[in-house]
Protein backbone atom coordinates (compact mmCIF):
# COMPACT_ATOMS: atom_id res chain seq x y z
CA UNK A 1 0.00 0.00 0.00
CA UNK A 2 1.34 3.30 -1.13
CA UNK A 3 2.43 5.43 2.00
CA UNK A 4 0.28 8.35 0.36
CA UNK A 5 -2.77 6.24 1.27
CA UNK A 6 -2.25 5.44 4.07
CA UNK A 7 -3.27 8.63 6.19
CA UNK A 8 -6.57 9.12 4.72
CA UNK A 9 -7.45 5.16 5.24
CA UNK A 10 -6.63 5.43 8.75
CA UNK A 11 -8.56 8.82 9.57
CA UNK A 12 -11.92 7.01 8.44
CA UNK A 13 -10.66 3.68 10.48
CA UNK A 14 -10.82 6.31 13.42
CA UNK A 15 -13.93 8.07 12.64
CA UNK A 16 -15.58 4.49 12.30
CA UNK A 17 -14.42 3.72 15.38
CA UNK A 18 -15.23 6.99 17.45
CA UNK A 19 -18.89 6.56 16.03
CA UNK A 20 -19.23 2.93 17.12
CA UNK A 21 -17.91 4.25 20.54
CA UNK A 22 -20.97 7.09 20.72
CA UNK A 23 -23.60 4.40 20.19
CA UNK A 24 -23.93 3.60 24.08
CA UNK A 25 -25.54 7.43 24.32
CA UNK A 26 -28.86 5.75 23.58
CA UNK A 27 -28.59 3.00 25.74
CA UNK A 28 -28.37 3.21 29.01
CA UNK A 29 -30.90 4.90 31.41
CA UNK A 30 -30.45 6.25 34.84
CA UNK A 31 -27.58 7.95 36.36
CA UNK A 32 -24.44 5.45 37.71
CA UNK A 33 -20.74 5.07 37.07
CA UNK A 34 -19.22 6.50 33.91
CA UNK A 35 -18.18 4.12 30.85
CA UNK A 36 -14.94 2.32 31.01
CA UNK A 37 -14.48 -0.07 28.40
CA UNK A 38 -16.26 -0.71 24.89
CA UNK A 39 -16.50 -4.48 23.53
CA UNK A 40 -17.00 -4.41 20.05
CA UNK A 41 -18.13 -7.81 18.50
CA UNK A 42 -17.44 -8.84 14.77
CA UNK A 43 -19.19 -12.09 14.11
CA UNK A 44 -17.27 -12.46 10.70
CA UNK A 45 -14.41 -12.51 12.41
CA UNK A 46 -15.05 -14.47 15.44
CA UNK A 47 -13.81 -12.44 17.65
CA UNK A 48 -14.22 -9.34 19.57
CA UNK A 49 -12.59 -5.63 19.60
CA UNK A 50 -11.90 -4.51 23.09
CA UNK A 51 -11.63 -0.52 23.58
CA UNK A 52 -10.36 1.15 26.74
CA UNK A 53 -11.26 4.37 27.13
CA UNK A 54 -8.23 5.59 29.32
CA UNK A 55 -5.73 4.52 26.34
CA UNK A 56 -7.27 7.57 24.40
CA UNK A 57 -5.90 10.01 26.78
CA UNK A 58 -3.12 10.36 24.12
CA UNK A 59 -1.16 8.48 21.16
CA UNK A 60 1.22 7.38 23.97
CA UNK A 61 -1.44 5.80 25.79
CA UNK A 62 -2.85 3.82 23.16
CA UNK A 63 0.96 2.96 22.35
CA UNK A 64 1.99 1.77 25.66
CA UNK A 65 -2.00 0.09 26.17
CA UNK A 66 -3.04 -3.85 26.13
CA UNK A 67 -5.90 -3.90 24.33
CA UNK A 68 -6.08 -5.07 20.45
CA UNK A 69 -6.65 -1.30 19.16
CA UNK A 70 -3.37 -0.43 21.14
CA UNK A 71 -2.20 -3.90 18.97
CA UNK A 72 -3.58 -2.47 16.13
CA UNK A 73 -1.91 1.26 16.69
CA UNK A 74 1.55 -0.13 17.38
CA UNK A 75 1.15 -2.12 13.92
CA UNK A 76 0.36 0.93 12.07
CA UNK A 77 3.56 2.59 13.97
CA UNK A 78 1.23 4.88 16.34
CA UNK A 79 -0.67 6.50 12.89
CA UNK A 80 -4.25 4.59 14.17
CA UNK A 81 -3.46 6.22 17.50
CA UNK A 82 -2.68 9.43 16.69
CA UNK A 83 -5.50 9.93 13.69
CA UNK A 84 -7.85 8.73 16.47
CA UNK A 85 -6.92 10.72 19.56
CA UNK A 86 -7.28 13.61 17.47
CA UNK A 87 -10.22 13.04 16.34
CA UNK A 88 -11.79 12.02 19.58
CA UNK A 89 -10.43 15.84 21.07
CA UNK A 90 -12.32 17.51 19.16
CA UNK A 91 -14.69 19.96 20.66
CA UNK A 92 -18.17 19.25 20.13
CA UNK A 93 -20.66 22.42 19.10
CA UNK A 94 -22.70 23.85 21.77
CA UNK A 95 -25.73 23.22 19.68
CA UNK A 96 -25.64 19.63 20.06
CA UNK A 97 -26.40 19.95 23.65
CA UNK A 98 -29.08 22.71 22.53
CA UNK A 99 -30.60 20.00 19.75
CA UNK A 100 -30.48 17.30 22.73
CA UNK A 101 -32.31 18.85 25.48
CA UNK A 102 -35.37 20.30 22.26
CA UNK A 103 -35.70 16.89 21.11
CA UNK A 104 -36.20 15.11 23.87
CA UNK A 105 -39.61 13.54 23.98
CA UNK A 106 -39.94 13.66 20.38
CA UNK A 107 -41.32 10.47 18.50
CA UNK A 108 -38.62 11.46 15.66
CA UNK A 109 -35.59 11.20 17.90
CA UNK A 110 -37.26 7.76 20.68
CA UNK A 111 -37.08 6.06 16.75
CA UNK A 112 -33.66 7.20 15.75
CA UNK A 113 -32.77 5.76 19.03
CA UNK A 114 -34.30 2.73 19.35
CA UNK A 115 -32.85 1.88 16.12
CA UNK A 116 -29.43 2.62 17.89
CA UNK A 117 -29.99 0.78 20.70
CA UNK A 118 -30.63 -2.15 18.40
CA UNK A 119 -26.39 -2.33 17.68
CA UNK A 120 -25.76 -2.50 21.12
CA UNK A 121 -26.46 -2.76 25.70
CA UNK A 122 -24.50 -1.07 28.64
CA UNK A 123 -24.24 -4.47 30.90
CA UNK A 124 -26.85 -4.23 33.54
CA UNK A 125 -28.67 -1.14 32.20
CA UNK A 126 -32.21 -1.30 29.74
CA UNK A 127 -32.23 0.61 26.86
CA UNK A 128 -33.50 4.17 26.70
CA UNK A 129 -35.04 5.61 23.69
CA UNK A 130 -36.66 8.85 25.40
CA UNK A 131 -33.58 10.90 24.84
CA UNK A 132 -33.32 11.79 28.73
CA UNK A 133 -29.96 9.76 28.83
CA UNK A 134 -28.72 11.56 25.52
CA UNK A 135 -29.17 14.99 27.14
CA UNK A 136 -27.71 14.03 30.70
CA UNK A 137 -24.80 12.91 29.30
CA UNK A 138 -24.42 15.54 27.24
CA UNK A 139 -24.46 17.63 29.90
CA UNK A 140 -22.45 15.99 32.28
CA UNK A 141 -19.72 16.00 29.79
CA UNK A 142 -20.51 19.91 29.31
CA UNK A 143 -19.64 20.44 32.91
CA UNK A 144 -16.78 18.52 32.86
CA UNK A 145 -14.96 20.57 30.00
CA UNK A 146 -13.12 24.13 31.27
CA UNK A 147 -14.77 25.81 28.51
CA UNK A 148 -18.12 23.85 28.37
CA UNK A 149 -17.46 22.34 25.11
CA UNK A 150 -16.86 18.75 25.28
CA UNK A 151 -14.27 16.34 23.55
CA UNK A 152 -15.77 13.49 21.79
CA UNK A 153 -13.68 11.71 24.11
CA UNK A 154 -15.24 13.77 27.26
CA UNK A 155 -18.40 12.16 26.02
CA UNK A 156 -17.96 8.71 26.19
CA UNK A 157 -16.17 9.11 29.16
CA UNK A 158 -19.56 10.56 30.40
CA UNK A 159 -21.97 7.63 29.30
CA UNK A 160 -23.12 6.04 32.53
CA UNK A 161 -22.17 2.47 32.94
CA UNK A 162 -19.43 0.41 32.96
CA UNK A 163 -18.83 -1.47 29.64
CA UNK A 164 -20.57 -1.30 26.76
CA UNK A 165 -20.63 -4.16 24.00
CA UNK A 166 -22.04 -3.06 21.00
CA UNK A 167 -22.62 -6.08 17.93
CA UNK A 168 -21.82 -5.36 14.53
CA UNK A 169 -23.57 -8.68 13.06
CA UNK A 170 -26.64 -6.00 13.41
CA UNK A 171 -25.06 -3.54 10.94
CA UNK A 172 -24.27 -6.32 8.65
CA UNK A 173 -28.01 -7.50 8.79
CA UNK A 174 -29.18 -4.17 8.21
CA UNK A 175 -27.06 -3.84 4.83
CA UNK A 176 -28.20 -6.67 3.85
CA UNK A 177 -31.93 -5.85 4.28
CA UNK A 178 -30.94 -2.44 2.64
CA UNK A 179 -29.34 -4.35 -0.85
CA UNK A 180 -32.34 -7.20 -0.66
CA UNK A 181 -34.91 -3.55 -1.12
CA UNK A 182 -33.34 -3.17 -4.24
CA UNK A 183 -33.86 -6.36 -5.75
CA UNK A 184 -37.48 -6.46 -7.18
CA UNK A 185 -36.71 -2.62 -8.71
CA UNK A 186 -33.48 -4.01 -10.68
CA UNK A 187 -35.57 -7.35 -11.86
CA UNK A 188 -38.44 -4.69 -12.96
CA UNK A 189 -35.66 -2.28 -14.59
CA UNK A 190 -34.26 -5.33 -16.29
CA UNK A 191 -37.68 -6.20 -17.91
CA UNK A 192 -39.34 -3.28 -18.88
CA UNK A 193 -37.00 -0.93 -21.74
CA UNK A 194 -36.01 2.61 -20.46
CA UNK A 195 -38.26 5.33 -21.96
CA UNK A 196 -37.00 7.29 -25.07
CA UNK A 197 -35.41 10.93 -24.53
CA UNK A 198 -36.77 13.46 -26.13
CA UNK A 199 -35.07 15.58 -28.69
CA UNK A 200 -32.79 18.10 -28.07
CA UNK A 201 -35.18 20.60 -29.10
CA UNK A 202 -38.04 19.23 -27.82
CA UNK A 203 -36.33 19.13 -24.27
CA UNK A 204 -35.34 22.76 -24.65
CA UNK A 205 -37.59 25.17 -22.41
CA UNK A 206 -40.23 27.27 -24.91
CA UNK A 207 -39.00 31.05 -25.59
CA UNK A 208 -41.72 31.80 -22.85
CA UNK A 209 -39.61 33.94 -20.05
CA UNK A 210 -40.57 32.49 -16.83
CA UNK A 211 -41.23 34.78 -13.67
CA UNK A 212 -40.28 34.36 -10.57
CA UNK A 213 -42.13 35.99 -7.54
CA UNK A 214 -42.78 35.29 -3.47
CA UNK A 215 -46.24 35.81 -2.31
CA UNK A 216 -47.10 35.91 1.89
CA UNK A 217 -50.58 33.99 2.01
CA UNK A 218 -52.62 34.49 5.46
CA UNK A 219 -53.88 31.53 5.80
CA UNK A 220 -56.42 29.91 8.98
CA UNK A 221 -54.43 27.33 10.22
CA UNK A 222 -51.02 28.89 10.99
CA UNK A 223 -50.44 32.11 13.18
CA UNK A 224 -48.12 33.45 10.40
CA UNK A 225 -48.92 33.94 6.81
CA UNK A 226 -47.48 30.73 4.49
CA UNK A 227 -44.46 32.12 2.06
CA UNK A 228 -44.94 30.99 -1.52
CA UNK A 229 -42.84 30.52 -4.53
CA UNK A 230 -44.92 31.62 -7.62
CA UNK A 231 -43.62 30.77 -10.99
CA UNK A 232 -45.36 31.92 -14.15
CA UNK A 233 -45.20 32.32 -17.74
CA UNK A 234 -44.77 36.10 -18.96
CA UNK A 235 -46.57 35.60 -21.67
CA UNK A 236 -49.43 32.78 -23.29
CA UNK A 237 -50.39 31.26 -19.80
CA UNK A 238 -52.78 28.65 -20.20
CA UNK A 239 -54.97 28.98 -17.08
CA UNK A 240 -53.94 25.79 -14.92
CA UNK A 241 -52.55 25.50 -11.81
CA UNK A 242 -49.54 23.53 -10.81
CA UNK A 243 -48.67 22.93 -6.79
CA UNK A 244 -45.25 21.51 -5.43
CA UNK A 245 -43.96 20.30 -2.29
CA UNK A 246 -41.03 20.01 -0.84
CA UNK A 247 -39.84 17.08 1.48
CA UNK A 248 -38.80 17.21 5.39
CA UNK A 249 -36.13 20.05 6.18
CA UNK A 250 -36.33 20.93 2.33
CA UNK A 251 -37.33 24.04 0.31
CA UNK A 252 -39.23 25.28 -3.07
CA UNK A 253 -35.62 26.13 -3.99
CA UNK A 254 -34.65 22.04 -4.72
CA UNK A 255 -38.20 21.73 -7.13
CA UNK A 256 -37.92 25.13 -8.34
CA UNK A 257 -36.49 23.42 -12.04
CA UNK A 258 -39.44 21.57 -12.00
CA UNK A 259 -41.58 24.59 -12.16
CA UNK A 260 -39.74 26.46 -14.78
CA UNK A 261 -40.19 23.79 -16.73
CA UNK A 262 -43.70 23.86 -16.24
CA UNK A 263 -44.20 27.09 -16.66
CA UNK A 264 -42.06 27.59 -19.59
CA UNK A 265 -45.05 25.83 -21.35
CA UNK A 266 -47.70 27.96 -19.83
CA UNK A 267 -48.61 26.64 -16.24
CA UNK A 268 -48.82 28.70 -13.05
CA UNK A 269 -46.34 26.54 -10.46
CA UNK A 270 -46.70 27.58 -6.81
CA UNK A 271 -44.50 26.20 -3.93
CA UNK A 272 -45.28 26.44 -0.76
CA UNK A 273 -43.02 26.22 2.02
CA UNK A 274 -43.96 24.26 4.81
CA UNK A 275 -42.94 25.76 7.72
CA UNK A 276 -42.15 23.70 10.99
CA UNK A 277 -40.96 21.13 8.50
CA UNK A 278 -38.87 22.64 5.94
CA UNK A 279 -35.16 23.75 5.60
CA UNK A 280 -35.56 26.50 8.47
CA UNK A 281 -37.33 24.48 10.55
CA UNK A 282 -34.09 22.02 10.18
CA UNK A 283 -31.67 24.80 11.10
CA UNK A 284 -33.71 25.42 14.22
CA UNK A 285 -33.76 21.61 15.22
CA UNK A 286 -29.77 21.49 14.89
CA UNK A 287 -29.02 24.48 16.88
CA UNK A 288 -31.24 23.68 19.54
CA UNK A 289 -33.88 26.41 18.81
CA UNK A 290 -36.71 24.03 17.81
CA UNK A 291 -37.87 20.21 18.17
CA UNK A 292 -37.84 17.87 15.45
CA UNK A 293 -41.41 18.24 13.40
CA UNK A 294 -43.86 17.10 15.61
CA UNK A 295 -46.98 14.44 13.81
CA UNK A 296 -49.33 17.40 14.03
CA UNK A 297 -47.24 20.20 12.59
CA UNK A 298 -46.50 17.47 9.70
CA UNK A 299 -50.53 17.07 9.43
CA UNK A 300 -50.40 20.42 8.71
CA UNK A 301 -48.90 19.72 5.41
CA UNK A 302 -52.34 19.00 2.79
CA UNK A 303 -54.21 22.06 4.12
CA UNK A 304 -51.44 24.49 3.16
CA UNK A 305 -51.80 22.87 -0.46
CA UNK A 306 -55.73 22.99 0.13
CA UNK A 307 -55.32 27.09 1.54
CA UNK A 308 -53.21 27.73 -2.14
CA UNK A 309 -56.19 26.01 -4.42
CA UNK A 310 -58.92 28.18 -2.22
CA UNK A 311 -57.07 31.31 -2.33
CA UNK A 312 -56.65 30.91 -6.21
CA UNK A 313 -60.43 30.28 -6.43
CA UNK A 314 -61.10 33.02 -4.21
CA UNK A 315 -58.84 35.99 -5.84
CA UNK A 316 -56.87 36.02 -3.12
CA UNK A 317 -53.88 35.02 -4.68
CA UNK A 318 -53.06 37.43 -7.69
CA UNK A 319 -51.79 36.11 -10.67
CA UNK A 320 -51.17 37.52 -14.26
CA UNK A 321 -53.73 35.38 -15.54
CA UNK A 322 -56.99 33.63 -14.68
CA UNK A 323 -56.47 30.62 -13.27
CA UNK A 324 -58.69 27.55 -13.27
CA UNK A 325 -58.93 26.46 -9.97
CA UNK A 326 -61.19 22.85 -10.23
CA UNK A 327 -58.58 20.86 -11.95
CA UNK A 328 -55.29 20.93 -9.99
CA UNK A 329 -52.29 18.62 -10.44
CA UNK A 330 -49.93 18.10 -7.50
CA UNK A 331 -46.33 17.24 -7.87
CA UNK A 332 -44.45 16.35 -4.20
CA UNK A 333 -40.91 14.78 -3.25
CA UNK A 334 -40.54 12.46 0.25
CA UNK A 335 -42.65 14.07 2.50
CA UNK A 336 -43.78 16.05 -0.03
CA UNK A 337 -44.57 13.06 -1.94
CA UNK A 338 -47.10 11.90 1.04
CA UNK A 339 -48.35 15.14 1.15
CA UNK A 340 -49.37 14.98 -2.69
CA UNK A 341 -51.05 11.29 -2.07
CA UNK A 342 -52.58 12.40 1.32
CA UNK A 343 -54.22 15.38 -0.92
CA UNK A 344 -55.36 12.72 -3.40
CA UNK A 345 -57.84 11.28 -0.78
CA UNK A 346 -55.41 8.00 0.81
CA UNK A 347 -56.51 7.88 4.46
CA UNK A 348 -53.38 6.86 6.97
CA UNK A 349 -54.06 4.32 9.72
CA UNK A 350 -52.08 3.23 12.40
CA UNK A 351 -52.70 -0.22 12.49
CA UNK A 352 -49.29 -0.89 11.12
CA UNK A 353 -47.56 1.76 13.13
CA UNK A 354 -48.63 -0.33 16.23
CA UNK A 355 -48.00 -3.42 14.81
CA UNK A 356 -44.42 -3.43 13.55
CA UNK A 357 -42.78 -0.16 14.51
CA UNK A 358 -41.17 -1.64 17.46
CA UNK A 359 -39.59 -4.33 15.14
CA UNK A 360 -35.47 -3.38 14.58
CA UNK A 361 -35.40 -6.82 12.96
CA UNK A 362 -38.31 -6.40 10.65
CA UNK A 363 -37.57 -7.19 7.24
CA UNK A 364 -39.58 -4.53 5.53
CA UNK A 365 -37.83 -1.85 7.89
CA UNK A 366 -36.10 1.06 6.24
CA UNK A 367 -34.97 4.65 7.02
CA UNK A 368 -38.44 6.44 6.11
CA UNK A 369 -39.96 4.22 8.87
CA UNK A 370 -38.21 6.60 11.31
CA UNK A 371 -40.44 9.18 9.89
CA UNK A 372 -43.40 6.96 9.16
CA UNK A 373 -43.34 5.81 12.86
CA UNK A 374 -43.38 9.15 14.21
CA UNK A 375 -47.00 9.66 13.28
CA UNK A 376 -49.21 7.90 14.91
CA UNK A 377 -50.30 10.43 17.06
CA UNK A 378 -51.75 12.73 14.35
CA UNK A 379 -52.20 9.59 11.58
CA UNK A 380 -56.39 9.52 11.84
CA UNK A 381 -56.82 13.75 10.84
CA UNK A 382 -54.25 14.04 8.07
CA UNK A 383 -55.79 12.63 4.58
CA UNK A 384 -57.63 15.74 2.64
CA UNK A 385 -60.05 14.24 -0.42
CA UNK A 386 -60.23 17.85 -2.53
CA UNK A 387 -61.46 16.68 -5.69
CA UNK A 388 -60.05 19.40 -7.11
CA UNK A 389 -56.84 17.47 -7.45
CA UNK A 390 -57.19 15.55 -10.46
CA UNK A 391 -53.44 14.38 -10.58
CA UNK A 392 -50.58 13.88 -8.13
CA UNK A 393 -46.84 12.64 -8.83
CA UNK A 394 -45.50 11.09 -5.47
CA UNK A 395 -41.44 10.99 -6.14
CA UNK A 396 -39.71 8.75 -3.11
CA UNK A 397 -43.08 9.18 -0.92
CA UNK A 398 -42.77 7.35 2.48
CA UNK A 399 -46.06 5.45 2.63
CA UNK A 400 -46.11 1.79 3.45
CA UNK A 401 -46.90 2.15 7.02
CA UNK A 402 -49.20 5.04 6.63
CA UNK A 403 -51.29 3.20 3.74
CA UNK A 404 -52.05 -0.90 4.85
CA UNK A 405 -52.13 -2.49 1.70
CA UNK A 406 -54.80 -4.61 3.34
CA UNK A 407 -57.01 -1.26 3.62
CA UNK A 408 -59.35 -0.70 0.51
CA UNK A 409 -58.72 2.67 -0.71
CA UNK A 410 -61.03 5.13 -2.85
CA UNK A 411 -59.33 7.22 -5.28
CA UNK A 412 -60.93 10.09 -7.39
CA UNK A 413 -57.26 11.04 -8.20
CA UNK A 414 -54.77 9.52 -10.47
CA UNK A 415 -51.61 8.59 -8.53
CA UNK A 416 -47.76 8.36 -10.72
CA UNK A 417 -45.49 7.02 -8.19
CA UNK A 418 -41.54 7.00 -8.63
CA UNK A 419 -38.97 5.77 -7.23
CA UNK A 420 -35.17 4.94 -7.61
CA UNK A 421 -33.52 1.75 -7.67
CA UNK A 422 -30.46 3.23 -4.96
CA UNK A 423 -32.63 4.99 -3.31
CA UNK A 424 -31.44 4.21 0.91
CA UNK A 425 -33.97 6.83 2.42
CA UNK A 426 -37.19 5.65 1.02
CA UNK A 427 -35.88 1.92 -0.87
CA UNK A 428 -38.24 1.20 -3.70
CA UNK A 429 -39.66 -2.05 -2.06
CA UNK A 430 -41.49 -1.74 -0.10
CA UNK A 431 -42.23 1.52 -0.43
CA UNK A 432 -43.31 2.27 -3.97
CA UNK A 433 -43.34 -1.46 -5.99
CA UNK A 434 -45.72 -3.26 -3.10
CA UNK A 435 -48.52 -1.21 -2.99
CA UNK A 436 -49.09 -1.02 -6.65
CA UNK A 437 -48.00 -4.74 -6.88
CA UNK A 438 -50.54 -7.56 -7.87
CA UNK A 439 -53.78 -5.02 -7.82
CA UNK A 440 -55.99 -3.18 -10.51
CA UNK A 441 -53.97 -0.50 -11.10
CA UNK A 442 -56.89 1.66 -12.38
CA UNK A 443 -54.33 3.81 -14.22
CA UNK A 444 -51.99 4.31 -11.60
CA UNK A 445 -48.27 4.10 -13.08
CA UNK A 446 -45.23 3.28 -11.17
CA UNK A 447 -41.81 4.45 -12.99
CA UNK A 448 -38.44 3.56 -11.73
CA UNK A 449 -35.40 5.32 -12.43
CA UNK A 450 -32.02 3.23 -12.56
CA UNK A 451 -30.03 5.00 -10.67
CA UNK A 452 -31.98 7.27 -9.07
CA UNK A 453 -31.27 7.72 -5.21
CA UNK A 454 -33.26 9.63 -2.90
CA UNK A 455 -31.64 13.28 -3.79
CA UNK A 456 -30.25 13.02 -7.25
CA UNK A 457 -34.32 13.27 -8.48
CA UNK A 458 -34.86 17.07 -7.25
CA UNK A 459 -34.21 19.65 -9.87
CA UNK A 460 -32.55 21.90 -7.93
CA UNK A 461 -32.43 25.45 -10.08
CA UNK A 462 -32.06 23.25 -13.65
CA UNK A 463 -34.63 24.82 -15.85
CA UNK A 464 -35.18 21.56 -17.56
CA UNK A 465 -36.34 20.00 -14.65
CA UNK A 466 -33.25 17.76 -14.14
CA UNK A 467 -33.65 13.52 -14.33
CA UNK A 468 -37.52 13.65 -13.39
CA UNK A 469 -38.42 17.36 -16.17
CA UNK A 470 -39.84 15.69 -19.07
CA UNK A 471 -41.85 12.94 -16.99
CA UNK A 472 -43.56 15.45 -14.95
CA UNK A 473 -43.86 17.74 -18.44
CA UNK A 474 -45.49 14.54 -19.89
CA UNK A 475 -47.57 13.66 -16.87
CA UNK A 476 -48.63 16.84 -16.32
CA UNK A 477 -50.08 17.61 -19.97
CA UNK A 478 -51.92 14.14 -19.76
CA UNK A 479 -53.52 14.94 -17.19
CA UNK A 480 -55.47 18.16 -18.08
CA UNK A 481 -55.83 16.56 -21.95
CA UNK A 482 -57.41 13.32 -20.62
CA UNK A 483 -60.42 15.82 -19.41
CA UNK A 484 -63.06 13.66 -17.51
CA UNK A 485 -60.88 10.20 -18.19
CA UNK A 486 -58.70 11.30 -15.59
CA UNK A 487 -60.23 9.87 -13.01
CA UNK A 488 -59.18 6.42 -12.22
CA UNK A 489 -61.54 2.96 -12.78
CA UNK A 490 -61.30 -0.23 -13.72
CA UNK A 491 -59.03 -0.74 -17.13
CA UNK A 492 -59.25 3.10 -17.87
CA UNK A 493 -55.89 4.06 -19.97
CA UNK A 494 -52.88 5.14 -18.24
CA UNK A 495 -51.90 8.96 -18.23
CA UNK A 496 -48.97 8.45 -19.21
CA UNK A 497 -48.03 8.24 -22.72
CA UNK A 498 -45.46 5.85 -24.78
CA UNK A 499 -43.32 8.54 -25.93
CA UNK A 500 -40.57 10.11 -24.47
CA UNK A 501 -40.24 11.71 -21.67
CA UNK A 502 -37.15 9.83 -20.66
CA UNK A 503 -33.79 10.97 -19.31
CA UNK A 504 -30.36 11.14 -21.27
CA UNK A 505 -28.76 11.19 -17.56
CA UNK A 506 -30.77 8.17 -15.63
CA UNK A 507 -32.67 5.46 -17.53
CA UNK A 508 -36.28 5.56 -16.53
CA UNK A 509 -38.84 3.06 -17.20
CA UNK A 510 -42.00 2.37 -16.74
CA UNK A 511 -42.38 -1.00 -14.52
CA UNK A 512 -46.43 -0.94 -14.28
CA UNK A 513 -47.52 -3.40 -16.37
CA UNK A 514 -44.97 -5.36 -15.45
CA UNK A 515 -46.84 -5.16 -11.65
CA UNK A 516 -49.27 -7.21 -12.60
Amino acid sequence: MALSRVGPRLRRLARAASLLLLLPLALPAGTAQALEEVVVELPLLDTTLRVRLDELNSPEALLNGDTALAELDRASRGRVGEALVALLNQRLPLSLTKAASASVGSPLLEQALLLVSSLGTVEGRPADTSGQTLEATLRRAMAEAPDGRPTLLQVMKAIPGKRARLNLSQVGFALQRLLQQRELANRLLAQVPAAAVPPVAANQSSSRAVLSSTVMLPVRHRPQPLQLLVLQPQAAANGRLVLISHGLWDSPTSFEGWGRRLAAQGYTVVLPWHPGSDQQQQHEVLSGQAAPPSAEELALRPLDLTAVIDAVASGQLATATALDSSRVVVLGHSWGATTSLLMAGLVPTDSKLLRRCSDVTDADRNLSWTLQCSWVSAVRRAAINDERIIAVVAVSPPMSLLFPREREQRLNTRVLLVSGSHDWVVPPDPEAIRPLQGRDLQGHQLVLVQGGDHFNLRPRADAQGGVLGALMLAWTDAAFAAGPRVRPAPGVAPLLPKGAWGSAELPLADVSPALR
